[in-house]
Parts: structure tokens; sequence; C-alpha cells
């Protein structure tokens, strides 16, 4: 089962996905009231399903909406942190960040900025070495509990960062830069979410040009101490979805082009699938929609 939102003729639609199959949940508008239910009371939501329709042709949404948001970890893995280490000209700050009491957090993307599988996803026109960050990401409700995991695309240039730690925000938050899988899996649903097989796969034309696989058995952070610190100076009325690091890095010598085909998938949570387009213009639909009836 998936938790999904799909678009309708009369605007979007939170629902549940199953197999072949979607049906809506009664007495439920948005994934914004789902997330604002604790994790009981959302177990008995989703049971109450109206008329299934096929899942085949339907438009899926990103699993986020309202005043929900995205926001990121870094720095959770060991491959992450030699990584950054390699690309940096301040090489000490990503071992520090490693190995504090503290994590790193970092705002992505709120719900409006978000592509949905099967929608491009970015990289800007002023970097130069871009790459794919395939993260499990945390569901949290608006009382700081998970309930559900999803698939994270946290799109980074490494060109930007690697000149200096503090251009993160303008080396991960740009048009495109942050995609998220189609459905949300609940909770309840995962057996043992520090135990799950990440692959990523990258094509350019008919051609692999890189893949990579990595478990969350590797992150060093626990997933609810990483929502309790999010959580200790913010309120997320709509919830949020937390991207809980990368232990998948290409080498120094690749870089995303555009046209690029990115396939995240994480064994029991889902798949995610976009394709590469640089700078804004490819993403003008996320500011001109009527975010009421299409996003």
């Amino acid at each position: 089962m998936h938790l999904v939102r799909y678009q309708s003729p009369g605007g979007p639609v939170v629902g549940v996905r199953t197999g072949d199959t979607v049906a809506p949940i009664e007495g439920v508008g948005s994934f914004a009231e789902l997330l604002r239910l604790t994790v009981d009371e959302l177990r008995i939501a989703v049971a109450k399903l109206g008329e299934p329709v096929p899942a085949d042709g339907v438009r899926f949404l990103p699993p986020l909406d309202g005043r929900g948001e995205v926001w990121c970890a870094g720095v959770t893995y060991e491959r992450s942190m030699s990584a950054r280490m390699e690309e940096s000209t301040e090489q000490s700050v990503y071992d520090k960040v490693y190995t504090a009491d503290r994590p790193e957090l970092f705002q992505k993307a709120p719900a409006w900025r978000v592509v949905a599988d099967g929608e491009p996803v970015g990289i800007r026109v002023d970097s130069g070495h871009d790459v794919p960050e395939p993260e499990l990401a945390v569901v949290a409700n608006s009382h700081g509990q998970i309930v559900g995991f999803t698939v994270c695309n946290d799109m980074s240039s490494r060109s930007i960062e690697g000149v200096n730690p503090l251009y993160v925000p303008q080396a991960k938050l740009f048009a495109g830069g942050c995609a998220l899988a189609a459905g949300i899996r609940p909770a309840w649903e995962v057996a043992n979410p520090r135990d799950l097989t990440i692959d990523l796969v990258i094509k350019r034309g008919d051609a692999e040009v890189f893949s990579g696989t990595t478990s969350t058995a590797k992150l060093v952070r626990d997933l609810q101490e990483l929502i309790d610190v999010l959580f200790v100076p913010n309120d997320f009325p709509d919830g949020v979805i937390l991207a809980t690091g990368t232990g998948i890095v290409p080498e120094l010598d690749f870089a995303l082009a555009e046209g690029d085909v990115i396939t995240i998938t994480i064994a029991e949570v889902g798949t995610l699938t976009n394709t590469v387009a640089v700078g804004r213009e490819p993403f003008r639909f996320l500011a001109t929609e009527n975010l009421e009836e299409k996003r």
C-alpha cells in the first residue's frame, strides 16, 4: 500500500494505491489533513476508501501539499563525508559534522517546488558539476511521529558546494532540485527502515553511465532522532518530509548532463524516475500552475 495524491477532473485527490488500483480516502481532502492525524488516527483513516479505479493512466502528484516542507539531513553516511571532503576546499567541516552530536539539517523545498515521479529534475546553468543524491525520506506528521517513508532525489551542485560550505543553499535549492516518489509507504508496513537497499542507475541514451548501491544500515543517525531535532525549534502543521542523506556519490569525474535518466529504487518503499533538464524554464509550471486545482 502507498498513500498517494493524484489528479482528478475536480482537482487533487488523496488516496491509497494497492497493486494496479487507486482509491480515494473518504473524508480527507488533502495530504495536509492526512498529516495532521496521529499514527493511530491515520491507520483508521486510510481504511475508509471509496471506489477504486485503475492506476494506469492516473497522473500522480507529489505526496505533499499545503504548508508541507521537505528538509534534508547532510553527511549521514561515511561515503557522503568522504565525497564532500574530496570536493571541498574546507575538508574538516564535513568530518566534524559526521561525528557531531548535532546533525546537519537544511530546508530543501516547500511543497509547491517539489517535482513528482516522471517529471524533470533540474541542474543549474551556472554549476557544471551536478549529481543526484538518492535518499530514504522519512515522512512525519504534525505531531513529530514517523508515519511513512518515500524516495527522494536531493539534487546537488558539487562545484558550488565545493567552493565554500556556506554556499550549500545555492548548491541545494534551485528549480527542479527536489523530487519525490509518487507514494508514501506507511511506516507500519516497513519492518526495518534501517535495513533497506538503495539502488541508483543513471542512463544517457541507451547506455548506463553510472550505478551504485548502498543500504540504510550505513546511516550514522537514528531516524526518530533526526525528526526530534527538526521539531525542537519548528512547527510543521501540515507535516514534513526529511530526506536522510545519501550513501551513493559518483566519483569526481562524473557529472549529470541534460537528458540523463535517473532511477532510484529503495526496497519496500518505491521507485523514482526523472529526466534531467537545465535551468529555470523547464520548471515554470511549478510557479504558474493553479496549486489548488493541479498541484
